[in-house]
């Protein structure tokens, strides 16, 4: 399933963040899930990304990629 909406947060230091999607659900993600390989993403940046199960059992996303 595909997710569109909104960095939160993201941490430089841990390496992981949240995504507000546009339902108004939050989703964590880790930054090996940044599809353009850089590692980062600016707070506020509007993202797509696909939904998934982490290792944890909870709701994350995936294959995160910047929206134009």
């Amino acid at each position: 399933m595909n997710v569109l909406g909104v960095v939160q947060s993201f941490d430089d230091n841990r390496g992981d963040g949240v995504v507000r999607s546009d339902t108004g659900e939050s989703f964590y993600f880790h930054c090996v899930s940044i599809s353009d390989g850089t590692r980062h993403v600016d707070e506020g940046v509007r993202v797509c990304a696909h939904r998934s199960v982490g290792h944890r059992g909870r709701d994350e996303v995936v294959s995160l990629q910047q929206v134009h």
